[in-house]
């Protein structure tokens, strides 16, 4: 594909420099692990959940991971893989997946950057909130696939259930 301005724009800020501010605002605890990774703790209301944020500066673009604080068993693999197909095709942006190396179950997005200047603070709120959305409106939905038994289809309409009332 051919540019269509050939002017030299510069690079693209460092987003984590940003991500930074926004996560020491919020006192979460972090490791800036290199100018290129960040580590992120947040607690949510099923679980705690660790943040990866990974620039890369030749492609500007940001890699961005949420997982959980959970294990899928060797037994419920095939199970959780039956998950990932009813989720994801109801995801607007980014996707689950289970990362291989910790058999742990996490939402993954990647966002590009390309001819901005820098990531705007909206952007990596966004980045965050709605990966914490998706991770809090699905994770009941792997536990009862992993731990309850239940089918992938059983789980997704079991988690996304809206409850209307008080109890």
């Amino acid at each position: 594909m051919t540019a269509l301005n050939s002017e030299i724009q510069g690079s693209t800020h460092n987003p984590l420099d940003m991500l930074e501010e926004m996560v020491v605002a919020n006192e979460w605890p972090f490791d800036r692990v290199s100018e290129e990774e960040m580590v992120v703790e947040i607690g949510g209301r099923w679980c705690d959940y660790r943040l990866f944020f990974m620039w890369q500066t030749d492609v500007s673009a940001m890699q961005f991971s949420c997982q959980f604080d959970m294990k899928v068993p060797a037994g419920r693999k095939a199970s959780v893989s039956e998950l990932l197909g009813e989720i994801n095709p109801k995801l607007w942006l980014g996707h689950f997946d289970v990362c291989l190396e910790q058999g742990t179950p996490m939402f993954r997005q990647t966002t590009l950057l390309r001819g901005a200047r820098a990531a705007s603070s909206e952007q990596l709120e966004d980045l965050v909130d709605i990966a914490l959305s998706e991770c809090e409106r699905f994770y009941p939905a792997f536990q009862f696939v992993i731990w309850g038994g239940k089918s992938a289809s059983e789980a997704v309409s079991a988690a996304i259930l809206d409850t209307v009332g008080e109890a």
